[in-house]
């Protein structure tokens, strides 16, 4: 397409140029200059670092209504209303990786051409984002850890303020270096030393809600009804009471086992189990984030006896002086999954 300017419209048109601050206007405004000095689309996409069908959009939005602002909404999609339902539907059934396989796909299918920015803008507008996969247990049931939310939300509501509900797991740090991010400088590799050490911790923990400096954690050779057995009797010292304590946390066998249930009734801990493979139902794995973000990321642990002080710290230390600080990351707001389209 070429653009015809009179002389007095070019004036205009060079004259606004001056004065617009505007990036997106001028752009426009100098693709109708060089169309009517002859220069061919092609040319001014090149010249101008933009897609030759958003030059061929500018020169017609001229040519017809002689359109030279962008308009903060954006343009009209070039796709229809039933070719954009048929695209949005093909992108929540197929996950592309890259937007110009997208861009291929409805070139092929409608014969539309768009841009890389242009296509960001339409799949911001239509409802998508570039982000991870959620990654789930094989195994999770939706339906199962609804209605153990429900249940924890029921009992919540009724238990007296002297019946305390914790939330119980094992967690199994290792001496090898956990690499993790931070902000290092663009283009400079930062080093750290690592280490292949199979040295590991068994940890039993239990956090009340609300009162995470007091957190109960204990170390163990290894973790079975016998040390669970032993765990009880830590919480049953911190937490003296006629009431009930209730003791959330998952379906090991070790939990489930007829001589670790006798127990924990002898001691008046009543055993709330989680679904199977619900790990984000509960909020000590995020202790176990924070725990590892002092005392294990990032970190070289020469000797074995480095590692445990390290860990020991967090716990005797660190999380003492921190625990009231940690309530907007380590609570009941359970994280939930939203797999619908």
């Amino acid at each position: 397409m070429q653009i015809s300017l009179t002389y007095q419209e070019k004036s205009a048109l060079e004259s606004r140029h001056k004065k617009c601050s505007d990036k997106r206007e001028c752009d426009r405004i100098k693709a109708i200059l060089l169309s009517d000095e002859g220069w061919s689309t092609m040319m001014i996409s090149q010249a101008l670092r933009k897609h030759q069908t958003s030059i061929i959009r500018h020169l017609n939005d001229y040519a017809s209504h002689q359109k030279t602002t962008s308009e903060n909404g954006g343009s009209d999609s070039y796709l229809n209303d039933a070719q954009t339902e048929l695209v949005i539907e093909n992108l929540s059934e197929i996950t592309y990786f890259h937007m110009h396989d997208i861009r291929e796909y409805i070139k092929d299918t409608f014969d539309v051409e768009y841009s890389i920015p242009g296509l960001q803008k339409w799949l911001h507008r239509n409802g998508f984002s570039y982000k991870q996969f959620k990654g789930v247990p094989h195994k999770y049931d939706q339906d199962k850890q609804d209605t153990f939310v429900e249940q924890y939300n029921e009992l919540k509501a009724h238990v007296a303020s002297d019946e305390p509900i914790l939330f119980m797991d094992a967690t199994h740090p290792t001496q090898a270096t956990k690499v993790s991010c931070g902000w290092i400088r663009t283009g400079v590799d930062k080093p750290i030393e690592t280490t292949g050490s199979r040295t590991r911790l068994n940890i039993v923990g239990a956090i009340r809600l609300g009162h995470l400096q007091d957190a109960i954690t204990k170390q163990y050779a290894t973790v079975n009804g016998e040390s669970i057995i032993d765990f009880f009797k830590l919480i049953k010292e911190q937490y003296v009471t006629d009431k009930a304590i209730h003791l959330i946390l998952d379906g090991a066998g070790y939990h489930r086992s007829d001589v670790v249930k006798i127990q924990a009734k002898e001691f008046g801990i009543i055993l709330h189990y989680l679904p199977p493979y619900s790990p984000n139902l509960n909020p000590i794995e995020r202790l176990w984030k924070v725990m590892n973000e002092h005392a294990r990321n990032n970190k070289y642990f020469a000797t074995a006896k480095e590692f445990r002080q390290s860990i020991d710290n967090f716990f005797d230390d660190t999380l003492p002086q921190i625990g009231h600080t940690l309530t907007s990351r380590i609570n009941d707001n359970f994280q939930t999954f939203n797999f619908s389209s």
